[in-house]
């Protein structure tokens, strides 16, 4: 999966007003409920950490991509490149924030959901956002081009069978002129609401509340919030 791929080209997508809304949802959960002792999933460049931090907040992140768990330490944030079933420590709040679930298969994601839970003490809560169908097939998928002085971005994402396939090509330009190419692609995976909800009781989870998130549109909800309690 191209993740380290984009790590190197999030930077020029011009996302911030999206992470600023999307992370105050989620802290403001945090700060109405008093919790601390907070485990980031997926933690990416360590937005949220930060977040947390400035708070006061004791977090730890951990994300498969190597590359971005740098860009994390550069900040002096808690973090790791490690699967969550090595993770040996428990929370009192575990968040997933901007689609990690949505990276997952339907053959990994209940092993995921079982995993977040061993991570929380009895009572925490398991909070994460999701696509929703809509916000798939009518935001997600199209095309996105930046031309820059040294560097040159092209993504190309369509959405078919409820699979989001998302092409990144990156040219970097080199002393002799030339440019050097990567390329690699994303996978994701639209989850209904009916089936994750299924999945979570099924595997010590109750759903105190699913929140329906528009983040980048007036009309349906692109986004489900879901807020879910350790109770076995």
């Amino acid at each position: 999966m191209g993740l380290d791929l984009y790590s190197k080209v999030e930077p020029f997508l011009d996302f911030e007003d999206e992470v600023y809304l999307l992370h105050k949802q989620f802290m403001e959960f945090v700060m109405v409920n008093e919790l601390d002792n907070i485990i980031d999933i997926g933690c990416g460049q360590g937005y949220f950490l930060e977040n947390l931090k400035i708070n006061g907040k004791t977090a730890f992140g951990t994300d498969l991509s190597v590359e971005q768990i740098k860009v994390c330490k550069a900040k002096g944030l808690d973090a790791k490149a490690i699967p969550l079933n090595e993770v040996k420590e428990k929370y009192d709040c575990a968040t997933a924030i901007f689609d990690v679930l949505n990276y997952m298969d339907k053959n990994y994601l209940e092993t995921f959901i079982k995993e977040s839970n061993l991570v929380l003490n009895q009572g925490g809560y398991f909070v994460f956002d999701v696509n929703s169908h809509f916000g798939f097939d009518n935001i997600a998928q199209g095309c996105i081009t930046i031309d820059l002085k040294d560097k040159f971005i092209a993504i190309d994402a369509l959405f078919e069978d409820n699979k989001l396939q998302t092409d990144i090509t990156l040219f970097n330009k080199q002393k002799s002129n030339l440019y050097s190419r990567e390329s690699d692609s994303i996978i994701q995976e639209y989850h209904s609401k009916e089936y994750l909800s299924k999945l979570l009781e099924n595997n010590g989870f109750k759903i105190q509340e699913i929140r329906e998130f528009n983040l980048h549109s007036e009309d349906d909800a692109d986004k489900y919030i879901f807020i879910c309690k350790k109770i076995n």
